[in-house]
């Protein structure tokens, strides 16, 4: 059986539609809801458990981790989908990707340097066969020119942003509240729920989707903060879950996912021993696992063999220093990018890109002027991608470090009267104290995250109260503020922000565009790319004006973190549901699983583009070694908005150029010219 018969079957496949959708795009849904409940849930406390927990990393270290792990996750599904292709097929695919990645959260529970860096090295293997072969599976359930196309994509997206939605109030809710090992744990059990979902038969597919929307929707219920707001929106996600998962079981019962969609290209070739009775299929089991201390080792950058336990470089600290010391923007900017590809995983990174696009670079060439053309298309639209996804991730490090730092999130029942100055009084500590003087000591977010640690470990409960002694300085900026209530919404929650707009407004979107079609008046995925980037750019424009308008003592009100999330959706809606779409419309069918795995690979580069931006944000400690605590709020407000300032102008700079191309690039698509399968 030929690669391309195998990847053409949507045409052939016989299914039941649901909604007017394939009854497998359902299933595919709740797996993909579930796999993106476990990434996101981990992301979400990943730079706070490295900076606050056992590692105890600074800002930069940190995020030049989270930086090289999230490039590598993604830079991995390039060769899963040719694995796929090729080999293995996207159902193997698939499940061998979720056992790794359910894996790799169950190791990052585990509190030791060596479990950690493991745990990420199973999560970046895993990802490589998981995400671009769910993807590609979605793909064959449509014949080709099928007007639904893009629509099930976007409900495709919605199912991934209901689990990113979830996560963030559930995941890191638990792990920021109650340990970070249980988040970890939650993040695991997602991941095995939505394997079994994909794998189990029918009816067992039907009872997990239920039992486990049942369960999540009731976390979602009992496990949040005492916010009117946090429990409005865990309500709404909830409805959303039991919304869904009722749509998933009727769609499991008139047929599920086809048995022939996703099935490897030749069952032959797969099965045909290699060496000692080893066939193919075993190699690339085996091989996956070889491959999980490599990825370990270039997320550490090789520290566990450099002598000073630090990462390694190729380039010399004192050539770094003398670049970063001068006074050029460039030059500064310059010496961190290339201290940055320097690193195993940059170099790595960039080897991996080169050898992809002389790949695809390769076949396009050979094409036919139409196909070639759409592949044109497909790499010109991939860089403008690229592009809005390396300052878009700032959500998981800069901005989730913003957040934590200097956002508002918590309301006061009294401030501090002159009547209180010389006493001393309990209180519930919260970000309400950040910036002020509890006796002669500032108290900044180290001294509180170390009071909560304590508290952990000590089982005292949220409501823990500590001795404050009053000064004329808790006077200052209107008084200090008081709770007496653990009502502070936890900076990890607002991950679940940009998800939940994106449920809100995904369907909203999906009927827009169809409107707009009737009308003849829907833009083409080219300008589409334009506006996401500019709605991208408005979005980081509003952290900085709110970066701008903070208070006296630095904080920064909610309603700008809010609006900020809201323009970066609406531009995410614009770009990444018809991305995905138009991979799997323009790539020739015998390249769609590499040609998604080099989209992917592309956004491996923006997340490592991504993790150097945000070092920009890092902020420097104060004091000794063992004793260095962060500023005050009003020290690293600035430090934020500055690079934010920055993203926004280069974000709508960038939208505008595309906006410029879209008339040739519209021409290059080729819209309603079909051409025969692959030979």
């Amino acid at each position: 059986m030929s690669s391309s018969k195998s990847n053409g079957a949507a045409a052939s496949m016989k299914q039941t539609e649901v909604f007017g959708h394939p009854a497998g795009l359902f299933t595919l849904f709740f797996a993909e809801m579930w796999e993106r409940f476990s990434y996101y849930g981990m992301r979400a406390i990943l730079v706070f458990y490295m900076v606050k927990d056992f590692l105890q990393y600074g800002d930069k270290e940190a995020l030049a981790i989270y930086g090289s792990y999230t490039a590598l996750v993604y830079m991995t599904p390039y060769f899963g989908g040719m694995i796929a292709d090729r080999l293995l097929g996207a159902r193997r695919a698939v499940l061998l990707g979720g056992v790794l990645m359910a894996a790799g959260q169950l190791m990052l529970a585990v509190p030791k340097e060596i479990f950690f860096y493991a745990g990420l090295g199973l999560l970046i293997v895993g990802n490589g066969f998981f995400k671009p072969n769910i993807s590609s599976i979605v793909g064959t359930l449509y014949p080709q020119g099928s007007t639904k196309r893009d629509g099930g994509f976007t409900l495709f997206y919605m199912g991934i942003n209901l689990g990113a939605a979830m996560s963030p109030v559930i995941c890191a809710y638990i792990g920021e509240k109650y340990g970070w090992d249980k988040g970890f744990f939650t993040a695991a059990a997602g991941m095995l729920i939505g394997l079994a979902t994909f794998w189990a038969p029918p009816t067992i597919t039907r009872v997990l989707v239920g039992l486990g929307a049942l369960g999540a929707s009731y976390a979602l219920i009992v496990y949040h903060p005492d916010n009117t707001y946090a429990t409005v929106v865990n309500i709404l996600i909830a409805l959303a879950l039991l919304a869904s998962a009722g749509a998933s079981i009727l769609a499991v019962s008139r047929g599920g996912i086809p048995d022939d969609a996703g099935r490897p290209p030749s069952m032959e070739k797969l099965k045909k021993p290699l060496f000692a009775g080893l066939s193919a299929e075993w190699a690339v089991y085996i091989t996956s696992i070889v491959l999980v201390p490599v990825f370990a080792l270039f997320v550490s950058g090789f520290s566990q063999f450099t002598s000073d336990g630090k990462p390694f470089k190729m380039i010399s600290e004192e050539t770094v220093k003398s670049w970063a010391d001068s006074d050029s923007p460039v030059k500064q900017v310059l010496s961190t990018v290339i201290e940055e590809v320097a690193k195993p995983a940059g170099l790595l990174l960039f080897l991996a890109g080169i050898a992809g696009l002389f790949y695809i670079g390769g076949h396009t060439l050979k094409l036919d002027k139409i196909r070639r053309q759409r592949m044109y298309v497909v790499l010109i639209l991939t860089f403008f991608s690229m592009l809005f996804w390396s300052f878009f991730e700032q959500a998981g490090s800069s901005v989730n470090l913003y957040t934590d730092r200097n956002v508002s999130r918590v309301e006061a029942e009294r401030t501090i009267t002159a009547a209180d100055v010389g006493t001393t009084i309990k209180l519930q500590p919260t970000q309400l104290q950040l910036g002020y003087m509890n006796g002669d000591q500032l108290f900044t977010i180290t001294d509180l995250d170390a009071l909560r640690k304590e508290a952990k470990e000590q089982k005292k409960g949220e409501d823990f109260e500590i001795d404050w002694t009053v000064t004329e300085d808790n006077l200052k900026y209107g008084g200090m503020g008081i709770t007496q209530r653990a009502d502070e919404l936890p900076a990890s929650i607002f991950q679940s922000v940009n998800p939940v707009y994106i449920l809100v407004f995904g369907l909203i979107f999906t009927w827009l565009w169809a409107f707009l079609a009737k009308l003849r008046l829907e833009p083409n995925t080219p300008v589409k790319f334009a506006l996401g980037l500019v709605q991208l750019g408005l979005g980081f424009g509003c952290f900085w004006l709110g970066a701008k308008g903070c208070d006296e003592r630095g904080m920064v009100g909610l309603q700008w973190l809010m609006l900020g999330y809201l323009f970066q959706t609406t531009g995410e809606l614009c770009l990444s549901p018809v991305g995905l779409s138009m991979i799997t419309k323009l790539s020739p069918k015998i390249l769609v699983s590499t040609v998604m795995g080099f989209w992917f690979l592309a956004t491996a580069f923006s997340q490592y583009l991504a993790g150097i931006i945000s070092q920009f944000t890092g902020v420097k400690t104060e004091g000794g070694a063992g004793d260095a605590k962060l500023p005050a709020p009003i020290e690293t407000v600035n430090t934020y908005g500055d690079v934010f300032q920055k993203i926004a102008i280069a974000a709508i700079i960038s939208g505008v150029i595309c906006l410029v191309l879209s008339p040739l690039l519209k021409k290059w698509m080729h819209e309603g010219v079909e051409v025969p399968d692959d030979d």
